[in-house]
């Protein structure tokens, strides 16, 4: 197949376009080119914000295009310039309009869609995709519409998966710092096996709207399974959830964080799809043991600063200030 990567060169577009090409496919990567892309690729360098930046793209047909954006401008582009005998695009569960309940089904309800071509904040994300997928379901007349979870693993920049069996790996006390909540409800999937999908997706040209993401688990059994990834005897020391707050302890990610957890009750479900559909389809996960050994390997050799979790200083800090009043 001849395929059309818009991105790939960093963590799922890499993924993507390297399983593609580990498939024999002749595979054309579209990007700005601020990563190196993958061997086995050829690369066009374009800016898809400009009207005119998919022209390297066009005057042939591809069996299929594979996209990511979060943007509706560029999407809307992309469906009008690019000829494509089918469509992948790779949406999110932040699509949906509440997560009150676990595991709904595609056909829960949705926000309403960004009006504009541009998702100028991570508050927009949600509606921003929404628009993206309007723009493709109304366009092409064969595509995979792919509202993906969390994505981990190896290359998991934002440490929000290698976080917990790297601060196993590397402890800066006797114990663990972690939010006294460990029944909260998680799903992840590892980014090698959303990636096979997706070229699957696209060689039998599946049609429809999926969820896709790991079987639901608990924040127990995801840090049980960091620490014996890590081959860790540390124990975790579980801090009350208004003393994480009031030691100024964020969720999900971002600075100063506890990852894969989020204190407000109206986003305890957030992490969790029914993916039935997708798996009937052909999904396949991994156990979490390796996508957690494969995010703690990323974190070994990583050259960016982590998005998620705590510094070394900041856990040593909240331990001092919890041993303080003991």
């Amino acid at each position: 197949m001849e395929i059309l990567i818009l991105g790939g060169t960093a963590f799922l577009g890499r993924a993507i376009a390297s399983e593609a090409v580990a498939r024999r496919h002749a595979v054309t990567c579209l990007a700005r080119g601020t990563s190196r892309a993958p061997e086995g690729v050829d690369f066009i360098a374009a800016d898809r914000d400009e009207e005119d930046g998919l022209v390297r793209a066009t005057g042939r047909r591809w069996d299929a295009v594979i996209d990511v954006s979060r943007h509706p401008g560029q999407v809307r582009r992309a469906v009008r310039d690019l000829d494509a005998g089918h469509w992948v695009f790779v949406s999110t569960g932040n699509v949906y309009a509440s997560f009150d309940r676990a595991e709904q089904s595609e056909d829960a309800a949705l926000l309403d869609p960004l009006d504009g071509d541009v998702m100028e904040s991570m508050e927009a994300y949600g509606p921003a995709k929404v628009a993206c997928e309007r723009l493709i379901s109304g366009a092409a007349s064969s595509a995979t519409i792919v509202r993906s979870g969390l994505i981990g693993g190896p290359g998991d920049a934002s440490g929000r998966t290698g976080y917990w069996p790297w601060r196993f790996a590397s402890p800066t006390g006797d114990d663990v710092i972690a939010p006294d909540d460990l029944d909260f409800p998680v799903a992840l999937i590892d980014v090698r096996d959303l990636a096979s999908w997706l070229i699957t997706a696209a060689e039998q040209r599946i049609d429809g709207v999926f969820n896709a993401t790991g079987p639901m688990t608990t924040l127990g059994e995801v840090l049980e399974t960091s620490r014996q990834v890590a081959r860790s005897g540390a124990p975790l020391r579980l801090v009350p959830l208004e003393r994480m707050a009031e030691l100024g302890i964020g969720q999900w990610m971002g600075p100063k964080s506890m990852p894969l957890w989020i204190a407000d009750q109206d986003w305890r479900w957030f992490a969790t799809m029914d993916t039935a559909r997708a798996r009937a389809a052909g999904l396949e996960t991994r156990p979490l043991a390796e996508t957690l050994a494969g995010a703690l390997e990323y974190e070994r050799s990583r050259d960016v600063a982590r998005q998620a979790g705590l510094t070394d200083e900041e856990e040593r800090e909240v331990r001092s200030a919890l041993d303080s009043e003991v």
